[in-house]
């Protein structure tokens, strides 16, 4: 089966972009320079008309660390019920205790406001001290997939993880991300051979304050999977 390469974007440059050089999925966020957070209205609503790819929409609702306040959780599933009334095809969404495991109750929550759509758990992964416990969890509350770099800087240093997490996976799909540069593409391509791998393809502004779909790097990558 080919692999399934999904874009993450955050402006309707990119997502055209994407589209264009071949990608088969969106991830929609807004602010990738700081990790990503939830996009806005118009954002999704503009990407939704113009473009046939499907579209997973990032929820959350700030940077910094993936423990969230009452308000902040009512923010969450209010804004996911919004993505999936908006038409999205799936929801990204991730939440920790203080101590790091997985916020059960809210990723639960999470998944039910998603209302049947595929719901991936995002890079709050990499920060779980027990990601093989937080693996399964995820599996019994119904969680299609987790993006990861393997708990590294970035998908290549974490080969060993991801191949380990791979194999222990059962049900939820691994989905190798962060990281992946045309340069290291090639050595996470032939050590895991994922049936999906996502990466954003972009460049820092001029003055480093936010990130540009960069057609060359996004047209390197794509051509890597597509061999």
């Amino acid at each position: 089966m080919p692999i399934l390469i999904e874009a993450c974007v955050d402006s309707l440059s990119g997502a055209r972009l994407a589209q264009q050089l071949g990608a088969d999925r969106l991830e929609l966020c807004a602010n990738l320079n700081l990790g990503g957070t939830t996009p806005p209205a118009g954002l999704l609503r503009l990407v939704r008309a113009q473009l046939r790819l499907p579209i997973h929409v990032l929820i959350r609702p700030r940077a910094g660390n993936f423990v969230y306040t009452p308000a902040e959780q009512e923010t969450i599933l209010a804004e996911i019920e919004w993505a999936a009334a908006e038409g999205a095809d799936g929801i990204v969404c991730g939440a920790l205790t203080a101590e790091g495991a997985l916020d059960t109750a809210l990723t639960a929550a999470c998944i039910a406001a998603a209302n049947g759509l595929p719901f991936t758990f995002h890079r709050a992964f990499d920060a779980c001290p027990e990601p093989f416990t937080v693996l399964r969890q995820l599996g019994e509350l119904g969680a299609a997939r987790v993006l990861t770099s393997g708990q590294a800087p970035d998908a290549a240093q974490g080969l060993p993880r991801l191949r380990e997490l791979t194999a222990a996976a059962g049900t939820v799909g691994i989905l190798p991300g962060g990281g992946i540069t045309p340069e290291n593409i090639g050595a996470i391509l032939r050590e895991l051979h994922p049936a999906e791998i996502h990466f954003s393809g972009t460049r820092l502004s001029a003055d480093g304050q936010y990130r540009l779909p960069d057609p060359e790097r996004l047209a390197a990558l794509i051509a890597a999977v597509r061999g």
